[in-house]
């Protein structure tokens, strides 16, 4: 008979302790503005993104190779690279530096070159030095214009959200380098 009881009792109190209310200590509601919040604004920006492979002092390093039994050899799935690329005012390396993007992407698909991009746009001169863009988002390479989500910012863009345009300006296939024209457009306060 005590094997029927412990299922029931067990059964009793799970429910109890699934009705029964909880106090948090963790979270609070906040007011409904609580950061002063000013109205939001439509910001677009025009920059260059400089992927360096080659050469002695790379901006983008392999991490991860890819995988031997890999038979997706054409589009080098699997592949993910660590950058910390330039972010120039014109396609011209040594144009007026911007910024940089540091993050990594990764050679996500089986079926053609896509890129998994994670990256912050880490802004360095101006009004919006020291903050950040964050871009998260598939890159298909070989469309002439990609377009990926910004999910969020840091500094005067907290609560960021938009979009990115990327449209590749040059590749040189025997380094890796290239030039990549974004276009930026964000929300923000």
């Amino acid at each position: 008979m005590a094997h029927f009881l412990l299922p029931f009792a067990l059964s009793l109190l799970s429910t109890l302790s699934l009705t029964s209310p909880v106090t948090a200590i963790y979270w609070k509601s906040v007011r409904p503005n609580p950061f002063k919040l000013r109205t939001e604004k439509l910001t677009h920006f025009q920059f260059y993104w400089h992927d360096v492979q080659s050469g002695s002092n790379p901006t983008s390093i392999t991490i991860v190779r890819r995988p031997p039994v890999n038979t997706s050899t054409h589009t080098g799935f699997g592949l993910v690279n660590m950058i910390d690329d330039p972010l120039t005012e014109r396609p011209d390396i040594n144009s007026k530096l911007i910024g940089r993007a540091q993050g990594m992407y990764g050679l996500a698909s089986q079926e053609e070159v896509g890129l998994l991009m994670a990256m912050n746009f880490v802004f360095m001169t101006g009004r919006y030095n020291g903050s950040t863009l964050t871009v998260l988002g598939r890159n298909p390479v070989t469309q002439k214009v990609r377009e990926m989500p910004v999910i969020g910012g840091s500094g005067l863009f907290r609560f960021a959200r938009g979009y990115v345009h990327a449209s590749t300006h040059n590749v040189n296939t025997t380094t890796g380098d290239a030039i990549v024209k974004y276009g930026v457009y964000v929300l923000h306060y």
